[in-house]
């Protein structure tokens, strides 16, 4: 049986196997549905945007 590969995903910071890549950076399929379905005034946009930057941090590092 083969093993399923898991990730940490830079939002929840949970190990999860299904989701995205961008550059060295991983966003669990979860939580990439919820940023798509968050508006701007949503309380939780301004934590989204937080998470984000550091996919920019660990490039530039």
């Amino acid at each position: 049986m083969k093993a399923e590969h898991r990730e940490t995903c830079i939002i929840c910071e949970q190990s999860k196997a299904e989701g995205i890549n961008i550059y060295a950076s991983f966003i669990c399929a979860d939580c990439e549905e919820e940023i798509v379905g968050t508006d701007v005034q949503d309380v939780k946009y301004p934590f989204f945007i937080r998470q984000l930057k550091n996919i920019w941090l660990k490039q530039d590092a």
